[in-house]
């Protein structure tokens, strides 16, 4: 299990939903990502090459006919960080939810 740890690359919400996507995938097309995540081309170069410069995901760059296409997936290191901060999510959200004494302040 990892520990957690909020990492403040991951958690603008794109890349967010960006690095959640790759996690649940082997590899993604740069068009499945573009519609899914509703950015544009240069949009969702911006956020891949961000991930990529921290080593969080791969891309491969292939020739398909006369068309280049671009993939990309998580790396081991971008999945700890992922379920790292994900963990960290879900501290915060189980610290919201339990019962706290209320003071009054006089």
């Amino acid at each position: 299990m990892t520990a957690p740890g909020f990492d403040e690359l991951i958690h603008p919400s794109t890349r967010l939903r960006l690095m959640a996507t790759l996690a649940a995938a082997d590899w993604a097309e740069f068009s499945y990502l573009k519609d899914r995540l509703e950015l544009s081309d240069s949009a969702l170069s911006k956020q891949l090459a961000a991930l990529e410069e921290a080593g969080y995901i791969d891309t491969e760059r292939r020739l398909d006919g006369s068309r280049h296409r671009l993939r990309a997936r998580i790396t081991a290191t971008g999945r700890d960080a992922f379920d790292g901060h994900v963990a960290a999510l879900e501290a915060i959200v189980a610290a919201g939810r339990e019962p706290h004494s209320t003071r009054s302040s006089s």
